[in-house]
């Protein structure tokens, strides 16, 4: 009798046993678990005649749910069924006037609206596929994403029209059909769809145009930002739309949850996580035109959204709204994005309640990605056999100065230790493969590193500094080229940025590094901004900086703009900061030095840059 209470009470403490140990084991196999079943559930897809796309996971849906509302926008619902018919009208348009074939790339010059869904979803039942424009990219830019995806054919709405008219002769020219979702348009050479398409029949169209589409065709191109150079076009293909939508399911969302979806549209997070992965689970989402933090809360409550998504400054801009007597009155239980910084993280949940924030690391063109499926703060994922074992991959030493990875005697790489910052690669195999660049094989295989671990491997090359700690947490740390080298020491911009935000009156901060005469690496910059009503304190930013930041890491010079420029994605630009350095008599900007002598930051003066530029001063 002894021995089985003994026993009993052994099998009562063991889940307390294993949460002490094992404090993680629950995530870890409720998240192994789901990606096995997505897995199997995409192998199945590949192997069905004809290929089972996004596309037919929507048809599937509209023809079980024909009323439930696919989307809302400013004020309108728009039903599963609507939205299918109102594409078919699309497909029955281009093909009549456009003479689109299956097999096609079309360009889409769009904001967020129901008639850039509506309009890929028409694209992809005639088998053709799209190329994601960003709406702020003009002149040079604009024409060099026609000659990277080859596209004849351009759909615009009528906000870009005067970009499209800057442009309209080079591409006439080049024998591209422009088209505008408008009623009416004036300007020769632009042909107005909108009435074309309402006068469409609204019938099903033959599967037979996609006939063709396997789960390597390319679905769509979507360009990169662009923080440096022209925009490069990546190649995302019917497979990759799939594993992107999947994010929600292993996230543990499901069709009854509501998604927010305030992202730009031509970028992946708004577009394949947000759209396509509401299609995949067969949920409802909310269009915004743009991100605004004054409105969002109320949007949430006025529709009952579930699950909201995030990208670079946007929850510290939410963070920095007013505070409110009702701000944890929502539904939201997700948020999925990825660049919140730790402070924000634990600000954020602190004042908007108990939201299972899923970070997220990866690119749009890269063969490995990471999820935060624990909501332990500050990291971007955790390691775990399941996911090591499909996506091989691995942190290798990086040389910052050089730019370049650190190989030993035999040429081949040097794995970085644990707790260690190393350069993120993936190994290049049939499952995680790299389709790279449209139209720019230099820049595809600028990204590809061989001879990582064995002579005559290949891995993805994703540019970027992590970290995997003895627990096996991910912690992104900075860009390549972001982190600079000063005093033979690596500085991460991104912990810098962060450390002088904690200043009263800094509201942003964009670090860098410049060069110095007569200096080894680079120094320490920041631009930032000021929260309104504050001036720049020179005694509290150098307090910040001195107490939380070692003497390398330290900004010396900090440069106090109105503004500062971001990407469409919210990503700060650093590029031309870099080149203006720091020569007063060249900026109009207000900037400060730091002085260690009289310990606090001073006016940078043309007599001190000069006293710096001379080698007088020393840094």
């Amino acid at each position: 009798m002894y021995i089985w209470c003994s026993l009993l009470a052994g099998l009562a403490l063991l889940p307390i046993l294993l949460k002490s140990l094992f404090p993680y084991l629950r995530d870890d196999c409720c998240y192994m678990w789901r990606s096995l079943k997505l897995g199997a559930r995409l192998t199945l897809y590949k192997r069905l005649k004809p290929f089972y796309s996004i596309l037919d996971r929507f048809l599937e849906t509209a023809k079980k749910h024909p009323t439930k509302t696919f989307l809302h926008f400013e004020g309108n619902a728009y039903s599963y069924s609507e939205v299918d018919r109102r594409s078919n009208q699309v497909a029955r348009a281009l093909q009549n006037h456009a003479g689109l074939q299956a097999g096609a790339a079309v360009a889409l010059l769009l904001g967020n609206e129901p008639g850039f869904v509506v309009t890929w979803l028409g694209l992809a039942k005639l088998g053709c596929s799209a190329a994601l424009l960003n709406t702020n990219i003009r002149a040079k830019a604009l024409l060099h994403c026609f000659s990277c995806c080859g596209a004849k054919v351009l759909i615009a709405s009528a906000e870009v029209k005067d970009a499209v008219e800057e442009v309209l002769p080079a591409l006439i020219e080049k024998g591209i059909s422009v088209y505008l979702l408008a009623d009416t348009c004036s300007t020769e050479g632009i042909v107005p769809l909108a009435q074309k398409i309402s006068q469409a029949s609204e019938q099903p169209l033959s599967p037979d145009h996609r006939a063709n589409v396997t789960v390597k065709s390319t679905a769509l191109y979507i360009y990169t930002s662009g923080t440096t150079g022209l925009p490069k076009a990546a190649i995302v293909t019917q497979e990759r739309v799939w594993a992107a939508s999947f994010i929600m399911a292993v996230s543990g969302i499901s069709s009854d949850d509501v998604m927010y979806i305030n992202l730009p549209l031509y970028h992946s997070a708004g577009f394949l996580i947000g759209v396509c992965g509401s299609i995949e689970r067969g949920m409802t989402f909310v269009l915004r035109r743009k991100f605004s933090a004054s409105q969002f809360w109320e949007d949430c409550r006025r529709h009952d959204v579930t699950v909201m998504q995030y990208i670079g400054e946007t929850m510290r801009y939410l963070c920095n709204t007013a505070r409110q007597g009702n701000e944890k009155d929502h539904r939201v239980k997700f948020a999925i994005g990825n660049g919140i910084r730790t402070d924000v993280w634990t600000e954020f949940l602190k004042r908007f309640g108990d939201i299972k924030v899923r970070e997220l690391y990866g690119a749009t063109e890269g063969n490995i990605g990471f999820i935060n499926y624990t909501s332990k703060i500050g990291v971007v994922g955790r390691v775990n056999l399941l996911h090591r074992r499909f996506f091989p991959y691995l942190l290798i030493k990086f040389d910052i100065e050089k730019e370049e990875a650190v190989r030993n005697a035999e040429g081949l790489c040097i794995p970085a230790a644990k707790g260690e910052t190393g350069l993120l690669v993936g190994a290049i195999t049939k499952i995680s493969p790299f389709n790279g660049y449209a139209g720019n094989q230099q820049q595809t295989d600028k990204k590809r590193l061989s001879n990582v671990l064995k002579q005559g491997d290949l891995y993805f090359n994703s540019g970027d500094l992590l970290r995997i700690d003895h627990q096996g947490f991910v912690y992104f740390q900075d860009r390549v080229g972001d982190t600079f080298r000063w005093k033979g020491e690596n500085v991460a911009t991104a912990e810098v940025g962060d450390i002088l935000t904690t200043s009263h009156c800094i509201y942003e901060a964009n670090a860098y590094g410049v060069k110095v005469e007569g200096h080894e690496g680079r120094i320490g910059m920041a631009a930032v901004t000021l929260k309104e009503g504050e001036e720049f304190d020179c005694s509290d930013v150098y307090k910040q900086v001195v107490n939380y930041l070692p003497s390398y890491a330290r900004p010396c010079f900090i440069r106090v703009q109105r503004s500062l420029e971001l990407t469409g994605t919210f990503k700060m630009k650093k590029v031309k900061l870099v080149e203006e350095g720091f020569d007063p008599s060249l900026i109009s900007d207000p900037m400060y030095f730091l002085d260690p002598q009289r310990k606090t930051y001073v006016p940078l003066t043309e007599n001190i840059y000069a006293s710096i530029s001379a080698g007088a001063v020393k840094l």
